[in-house]
């Protein structure tokens, strides 16, 4: 076998054959004639391209290799490593673009010739600040011209970066699309703009149509990425201009003077040059202690900007109070450069554990007043309000940053809104902590909202409380256990009388795409809350009709939810199988009924790990006539109305007791 060829490990035979890697590991064991491990090891072997595309083909478990997955395995298995091969794929992606008919003599080119093709797109584009990587290999060059040509460069490109950013998720750092676009969003239209900590460019490519970007990358290899990926995605009159180097210690552009200058910057980083940089004039706001990393990022970004322009930075929340940078935020404050400080809601970007801030800064003119304010407002409330707070709703975060922040943008100030945002005059912030964590100065208002919306809550209680006792069951009767003949779901999907469908697929389109329906919408009877994840166009979601049943798969009790008028339509999330019976022969709410059975799922779940995971195929239901099923359903439809009106009184007693609690701590409720 050439050294070069394709290699493939077991989760990328998974991918290509359309299964788990649980059935990837039975197969090891089953076929004596499996293809046998050509490298990786022992606990991650890899294994021949070639050799298992033959396999599967002869097994007939795969018609053929889809070409991006060809190209991705190519890629994946380079000698020099992915980072070299996607250098070569995105020249020829960007050399597509540039001349369309330049594919199929691609398609054709021995290895001088692609090699060079490739070093001109670079000389041409980059001025030799990167190279291409080496060796060139021809086979992954002319995929790679073949699938830019079929999904267009720029999304073959992307397709490409995402599988290699996706198959590393611990070496990188990276700022997610959402909050990109916001930071892009509060910096405003601006015609250059500079990044000096790029990654792969996500935030230059959530900028607003610039003139110019400027980009600069500690890791060598993710800042030829950045640069191949913002010129496939910029206009081509706009300029690109990436460089390698760390922005602290070897500025790439010390004379830069940006409209814009959006950053997310290495957190708690010690080695960042402390030794080196103690005179550095860039630290006009007071030299960063070793632990505040941050700060010195906050000052780079304000040196690299024009007076009046903005700065944008993706924050950890301990750099709002830290005591050893409450010197550094006093004079920021002092100077009027610190505008902003927005709290986003837990999960927002990495660490995902902890509620990021951004801080909105601008560069003081000579002879501008310094504001009197600062903003703060604080997004965790909106992640509350979702269903569950298990998905950031964007959305919401959006419109609750950018109406705030507009507005004290215009205006020097902005209608307060408790809990929510705040402008708060500077001199008030000036204590010994200068703690500017938007917690500590937007208490959350009361749970109920004031005396008359808690009367409201309580009526509200009082009526459903009413329902749930209208729809309480009665008492049931005795009777022996039933010896119904059974069936299976896998049986009936078998026989055609409903179709079984496993959720999770599909991307976001331009348009945004539909809600999905989640998980944890399905456990708590909330409406869809979840959203398709950005990525190249595959395969289709799964959209939920009325009538369907959604099953979820892990082991957190029995539940199955009949999908109505409000929910059809959504695509259906991970972890969830819907069943979509057939009405001539199924009722779906005698099928959902007993789908919930407890005998039913534990017989029907496997316990082979420290999660309970339920095979659906094997959920058992009675053989009835269609007349008694429904007599059934109507029942179950009855229990889901009682147990949905319990809900929901749970969560106004919740609001209520709660709304109480703060009223009467806060003085808005009299004891009386």
């Amino acid at each position: 076998m050439p050294e070069n060829a394709s290699e493939v490990t077991a989760a990328g035979i998974a991918r290509l054959a359309g299964v788990g890697r649980a059935a990837v590991s039975n197969w090891r064991r089953r076929h004596a004639d499996f293809p046998k491990p050509v490298g990786g090891t022992d606990t991650s072997p890899a294994f021949a391209l070639s050799e298992v595309e033959s396999w599967l083909r002869a097994q007939g478990k795969l018609a053929e290799v889809p070409l991006r997955e060809r190209v991705w395995q190519r890629a994946e298995s380079h000698p020099a490593g992915t980072a070299a091969a996607l250098r070569q794929a995105g020249a020829v992606c960007l050399l597509i673009r540039e001349r369309p008919d330049a594919a199929p003599r691609m398609k054709g080119a021995q290895d001088t010739e692609a090699g060079e093709a490739v070093r001109e797109v670079f000389e041409r584009h980059f001025g030799g600040r990167f190279a291409p990587g080496a060796p060139v290999d021809a086979e992954l060059l002319r995929g790679a011209a073949e699938l830019a040509a079929g999904m267009g460069p720029r999304q073959a490109y992307e397709f490409l970066l995402g599988r290699c950013l996706d198959a590393n998720p611990r070496q990188y750092t990276l700022t997610p699309p959402a909050p990109a676009e916001l930071m892009a969003a509060l910096a405003g239209p601006a015609r250059t703009v500079l990044d000096p900590a790029c990654g792969t460019g996500t935030l230059l490519r959530a900028a607003e149509a610039p003139h110019e970007v400027y980009g600069q990358e500690a890791d060598p290899d993710l800042a030829a990425l950045a640069a191949l990926r913002l010129a496939l995605h910029a206009d081509p009159a706009a300029g690109v201009r990436v460089a390698g180097g760390d922005s602290l210690r070897a500025d790439a552009f010390p004379g830069l003077a940006a409209d814009a200058v959006l950053c997310h910057p290495p957190f708690n980083e010690r080695n960042w040059g402390h030794e080196e940089l103690t005179y550095d004039p860039r630290f006009e706001y007071g030299f960063p202690a070793r632990t505040e990393s941050e700060l010195a990022w906050v000052q780079h970004c304000l040196a690299r900007v024009r007076e009046g322009g903005t700065v944008v930075l993706l924050m950890p929340p301990a750099a709002a109070s830290r005591r050893s940078g409450r010197r550094i935020r006093a004079d920021l404050l002092r100077r009027g450069a610190l505008r902003a400080v927005v709290a986003l809601p837990a999960g927002a970007a990495p660490p995902y554990g902890i509620p990021l801030h951004l801080w909105v800064l601008r560069r003081p003119g000579a002879g501008t007043p310094a504001s009197p304010h600062l903003l703060l407002v604080d997004t965790a409330g909106s992640q509350d309000a979702a269903h569950g707070g298990e998905k950031v709703p964007w959305q919401t975060v959006r419109a609750t940053v950018l109406d705030a922040w507009q507005s004290f943008d215009r205006h020097g100030t902005t209608e307060e809104r408790p809990g929510v945002s705040r402008a708060l005059k500077v001199i008030d912030l000036l204590d010994d902590d200068v703690d500017l964590a938007p917690a500590r100065h937007l208490p959350p208002p009361a749970a109920g909202g004031g005396a008359a919306e808690l009367a409201g809550v309580r009526d509200r209680l009082a009526a459903t409380l009413l329902r749930t006792a209208e729809l309480a069951p009665a008492p049931a009767g005795a009777a022996e256990p039933a010896r119904w003949p059974l069936t299976t779901v896998g049986e009936l999907a078998r026989a055609g009388a409903l179709v079984l469908r496993a959720g999770g697929n599909g991307s976001a389109r331009p348009d945004g795409g539909p809600a999905v329906l989640t998980e944890h919408d399905v456990l708590g009877g909330g409406a869809p809350s979840g959203t398709l994840p950005e990525g190249p166009p595959g395969e289709e979601p799964v959209l939920t009709r009325e009538g369907d049943v959604v099953v979820p798969v892990l082991g957190r009790g029995s539940a199955a939810r009949v999908v109505d008028a409000a929910t059809a339509g959504a695509a259906l999330g991970r972890n969830l199988h819907l069943l979509r019976p057939d009405p001539a022969a199924l009722d779906p709410w005698f099928l959902a009924g007993f789908l919930r059975g407890t005998a039913n799922n534990r017989q029907a779940s496997s316990y082979a790990s420290t999660a309970t995971r339920l095979d659906v195929r094997r959920l058992q239901v009675p053989r009835l006539p269609l007349a008694d099923q429904r007599r059934y359903g109507e029942r179950f439809r009855t229990l889901a109305a009682f147990e949905e009106a319990l809900r929901l009184a749970g969560q106004l007693g919740e609001q209520l007791v709660q709304g109480l609690y703060d009223g009467l701590t806060d003085g808005t409720v009299r004891p009386e």
